[in-house]
């Protein structure tokens, strides 16, 4: 199996024993390197796909996109070459709306679905979003990144490293905050959400309305930390993950591929 050369994957090695594709989506102002170590330190039989989105890191000089359906078009496009064999998203923050927004895309296509869904510190896509933050004046939108927890108070308060990296933060939020929500059928996609219990902004509750989006399993697991639990969490992030990928399939990708058509 030949590595990935599409801009849209950051750091994925080949691996022929796997059995899984797991393709895991940024928060925002964030980059696939938050997901490259899970390349070595997941279970041999997963295949980690960091993805990158533009405007940052190695696509830095790249625009990012400020509309939540640009993105999801330019994904579906992007990664459905690599589709052709079972995988499962996993989303933070940012990362969990998109998993979401493109697993209804690719149903809508008539596209080999994911085998499961891990939706990590966002609230439900059918409850109400807290205030918009991207259009904020910068002193109120650096003081509400403060209260977020995520972004390093030494980039916010460096002038330059702020003028670099504001731009992106205000596009991904509006890329969020452009996001409507429609009822449909829910998922045929088993769902496993996570959070954080000292996370201010995305509590438990509004976690576990995820499960009227899916018609199989559901699963909800909170964590140590603030809303970036993922980092000081991750070794329980990653046994989770991998227990609950390890029974769904024995194919290996060689004998995977070309099992079902990619779209309609």
């Amino acid at each position: 199996m030949n590595s990935p050369t599409t801009k849209w994957i950051f750091g994925a090695r080949p691996n022929p024993a796997a059995r899984m594709r797991l393709f895991c989506f940024p928060s925002a102002g964030g980059g696939a390197t938050l997901y490259t170590p899970w390349v070595s330190q997941l279970a041999p039989e997963i295949e980690v796909y960091p993805v990158q989105l533009p405007g940052r890191e190695n696509r830095m000089k790249e625009p990012p996109l400020q509309r939540f359906d640009d993105l999801i078009q330019a994904l579906a496009q992007a990664l459905q070459p690599s589709l052709n064999v079972p995988y499962a998203f996993f989303g933070h923050s940012m990362g969990a709306l998109i998993s979401f927004g493109l697993t209804l895309h690719l149903r809508q296509q008539g596209c080999r679905l994911p085998e499961h869904l891990f939706l990590s510190a966002y609230r439900a896509p059918d409850t109400s979003l807290d205030e918009p933050l991207h259009d904020l004046p910068e002193p109120l939108f650096v003081k509400k990144l403060l209260e977020l927890e995520g972004t390093s108070p030494e980039i916010l308060t460096n002038d330059e490293l702020r003028r670099l990296f504001l731009p992106l933060l205000r596009a991904d939020f509006a890329v969020c905050e452009s996001y409507q929500f429609q009822a449909q059928e829910p998922l045929a996609c088993p769902m496993t959400v996570l959070g954080g219990l000292q996370d201010k902004r995305v509590r438990q509750s509004l976690l576990e309305l995820w499960q009227r989006q899916t018609s199989q399993r559901f699963s909800i697991h909170m964590l140590p930390g603030n809303h970036f639990f993922i980092r000081s969490a991750q070794a329980a992030v990653l046994q989770i993950i991998t227990q609950t990928l390890a029974t769904k399939t024995a194919h290996t990708f060689s004998e995977a591929e070309g099992e079902e058509k990619l779209c309609l």
